[in-house]
């Protein structure tokens, strides 16, 4: 165990540190950041959507839905461009990159020949179109964005000379995505689609949901944030909770099972990532004081999910916990998944991505199924049961550390 964790950490963290660092994917773990914002309010349309349940005269709010989380889309087609000229230090063109992000994002749409605005074409359904469109607009901008007409000792105004600078780059972008459209009538945006239908398709399948859940807990065990996954894992969520919300809008039954209110509000992440929060609460009752120090530091962060405190604080590279760890990224997924495949624990159908919110209560949020809470309580109980003994362990080697110093 010992040899494998020394090549880990020579081997294997120095490149997954670098690719988290490379500008691509930080442009675009920031750009799905950003509008995060947008979903919350999504978030909360949800809660307050449960008070219709008891109260008939309530208002229909999903219309602050289509609004926020319907356009996310354009954010990103948007943001993507910006972020990527500010991280390359190209800041004046900037805000004309995003603007041509969302350029291409309409000519992709064709909206000029839709008679009705269809949010399905600008919600997170769309959201890999949003990422590549958004992409190759970084790319030729990065390219042409510090070419310029001018010399530097021009008269001319700074502002003056960014407008006739930013045509060039204007023009291939908005051309190329007009030939492909227009002229040789590609239809772009199903396309880009049926190229990540593949991922997607596999994401939401029982061996998809249980890599993406063991790599989350792998990462993290060896100190990596789980947030480099955050571009490729965010929109396969979105776009398996948005087909839910459409199925049930149609009559139909939410069938997507791996979705961020599965994952992090339903029954894998108890306390974050991983699924530390019992973990926590042995540390606080704890023989080491050592352990019992950091358990009580990292409850109250524990309990709104956040777990990086225990997480560097025991866990990473700790070989005694790490092995708990990734047996939690397995086996709870494979519960909650079986549970859920076999219909008898509602799967979510409204957005829910509130992740600071504490168990079992975004539990109920998401299910509003008393089998959920069930599912809960079991979960929970195998969450425990496979930290316990590696616990003990854990804390029979600080206690003994612990007296031996004390004896000094």
């Amino acid at each position: 165990m010992q040899k494998f964790l020394d090549w880990m950490e020579v081997n294997f963290a120095p490149p997954m540190n670098k690719i988290n660092r490379n500008v691509w994917v930080l442009t675009l773990k920031d750009s799905i950041m950003q509008v995060l914002p947008m979903i919350l309010v999504g978030s909360l349309v949800t809660v307050l959507s449960i008070l219709k349940n008891f109260l008939p005269w309530f208002p229909n709010l999903s219309t602050l839905s289509s609004y926020t989380m319907g356009l996310i889309y354009i954010f990103i087609s948007f943001l993507i461009p910006f972020n990527y000229m500010e991280k390359k230090k190209i800041n004046k063109m900037r805000l004309i990159a995003g603007m041509v992000g969302i350029s291409l994002f309409m000519i992709i749409v064709k909206l000029q020949e839709v008679p009705v605005l269809q949010f399905k074409y600008f919600g997170a359904g769309g959201m890999f179109v949003a990422i590549i469109s958004g992409i190759y607009v970084s790319f030729i901008m990065g390219i042409l964005g510090t070419y310029s007409f001018f010399k530097e000792d021009s008269a001319i105004p700074d502002f003056v000379r960014v407008w006739f600078d930013a045509i060039i780059p204007i023009l291939i972008v908005t051309v190329t995505g007009w030939l492909a459209v227009y002229i040789f009538q590609l239809n772009l945006y199903q396309m880009l689609l049926n190229i990540f239908m593949p991922i997607t398709n596999f994401a939401q399948t029982l061996p998809g949901f249980l890599l993406i859940s063991f790599l989350g807990v792998f990462l993290y065990s060896m100190g990596i944030s789980g947030w480099v996954l955050f571009p490729i894992t965010k929109p396969i969520y979105l776009a398996g909770i948005t087909a839910n919300m459409a199925a049930v809008a149609a009559g139909g039954v939410a069938t997507n099972i791996v979705t961020a209110e599965v994952f992090y509000s339903g029954w894998v992440a108890i306390g974050g990532i991983g699924a530390t929060l019992p973990l926590v609460i042995m540390l606080v009752r704890s023989k080491s004081k050592r352990l019992k120090a950091l358990g009580s530091a990292s409850l109250v962060p524990s309990i709104f999910n956040i777990n990086e405190p225990v997480i560097f604080g025991a866990v990473a590279w700790n070989p005694i916990l790490m092995v708990p760890l990734w047996l939690q990224g397995i086996v709870l997924p494979l519960i909650t998944y079986v549970v859920l495949d076999m219909g008898l624990v509602n799967i979510p159908a409204a957005v829910f991505d509130m992740w600071y919110c504490p168990f079992p209560i975004s539990t109920w949020i998401v299910s509003q199924d008393i089998n959920g809470l069930i599912l809960f309580v079991a979960v929970a109980a195998v969450s425990t049961l496979i930290w316990y003994p590696f616990f003990k362990i854990y804390e029979k080697q600080q206690v003994t550390a612990e007296s031996a110093t004390a004896g000094k």
